[in-house]
Order: structure tokens, then sequence, then C-alpha cells
């Protein structure tokens, strides 16, 4: 090397001998540098369908709607209240409904058969609270419906930043968790045409008490 640096004939094979080791350097290097690690394959995680949304809320889904009325609301009460009012108001026709069925049932049996404090409450059922002994019976008898209220508390939505008087969307219409028969169906069809019969009866019934009153109100007599 250093007799070819005294000789400028040796500088041209030089610079080939640097230009061939650079060339080299290059392609045995180059490659390993792009070298890259084998992965292993990645295996995609399981595609969970979402839930499908609830259907939104409407009014003319709910049952008791029957014809030859159909839907029939004209006093739009139902027209700009929301899920929650719309179910209170249902609670509400429910639980007289079936007061309504009660009582009409107390007059056609309380003034045939009544054994109870001696058989000798004999008077038309419109006055047989105000009765002795039932004056004191009474109480008993509000302290049991206070029970159900109490408990029908817990289907509200709350009041403090919330609707009021008015319903969970998760509450069931009229179910206070009491059916010793197991008459309650499974299917949804089925327990909507059973729901719609109670509703019937239950508006039947309101107007028939009102009736029974009335008639006893303006005769004073009983009617059974």
């Amino acid at each position: 090397l250093t007799h070819c640096l005294s000789f400028s004939p040796c500088l041209p094979s030089l610079r080939s001998l640097q230009m061939v080791l650079a060339r080299l350097s290059t392609t045995t290097l180059a490659p390993r540098a792009l070298v890259r690690m084998q992965e292993p394959p990645v295996t995609p995680a399981p595609v969970t369908e979402a839930p499908p949304a609830p259907p939104a809320f409407n009014v003319k889904d709910l049952p008791g709607i029957s014809g030859p009325l159909g839907f029939f609301d004209p006093l739009g009460f139902s027209t700009d209240a929301s899920e929650g009012k719309i179910k209170f108001y249902r609670e509400v026709e429910l639980k007289h409904g079936r007061v309504a069925m009660l009582a009409s049932l107390g007059f056609l049996v309380g003034e045939n058969f009544h054994p109870l404090f001696g058989g000798n409450i004999d008077v038309p059922s419109y006055i047989a609270f105000q009765e002795t002994p039932l004056q004191t019976f009474w109480p008993a008898v509000m302290l049991a419906i206070s029970i159900l209220e109490v408990f029908s508390v817990f289907s509200f939505n709350s009041p403090f930043g919330g609707e009021p008087w008015s319903i969970r969307s998760d509450y069931e219409s009229g179910d206070l968790g009491f059916d010793p028969l197991g008459l309650k169906p499974t299917s949804a069809a089925e327990y909507k045409e059973m729901a719609t019969k109670e509703l019937n009866n239950g508006r039947l019934a309101m107007f028939a008490i009102a009736g029974m009153v009335g008639q006893e109100l303006a005769t004073g007599s009983k009617l059974f």
C-alpha cells in the first residue's frame, strides 16, 4: 500500500478496491437490516353482536285496545304524555278497575249473604260502612290498603330531577307479584290478551259500581 502511495499508477487500483469494499458492505449488511422477526399470527377476537334495541314506546301497543272503539282517547290525555306518565295513567286505571270489580261483587254478595258481626247488618251497601261495628273495622282495612300503596311507591320514577307522577319504564303495569294460582301466561301474546280482558272488565265494573251506588242513593233501599 505504501508502495502504491508513492506511485500514481497505483491510485486507480486503490480507488477500485475501496469501491468494491463499499459495495460489498452495502450488499451484505442491508438485507440484515431489513430482516424482521417473524411474529405469530394474530387471531381476531370474536365479533359479538350488540343486543337489538328495544322497540320505541307506542301507547297503541299497550293492552286494553279492543273493538268496537279501538284506541279511544277523545280528550287526548296521551297525545303529549311521556312513557312514564302513560304508565302512571295505566296503573291508576288498573287499580280503580280492580277495586270496582271487588266492590261490584261485594254489593251482590254482601246484600244477600252477610254472616259477619252477628248477621245484623242488613242495610244497603252504600251505607254499610257507617253501621256499627264496621266503623271500628275500617281502620284495619285502611292499614291493609296502605301497605300495598307503600310498596307501589317503588314503581315510580324519582321526583328529584325526574318527571313527577310517572312510572319506571321497566315496571310491568299492575304487577304486584301476586299470582298464587299461576294464571299469568308466559306467552307475550296471551298475556296481552288476558291483560286486555282484565282492563275491559275493570272498565265495566267502574260503570257498574257507579250505577249501583247511584241507584241505592236514589231509592234508599238495597238492590239485591
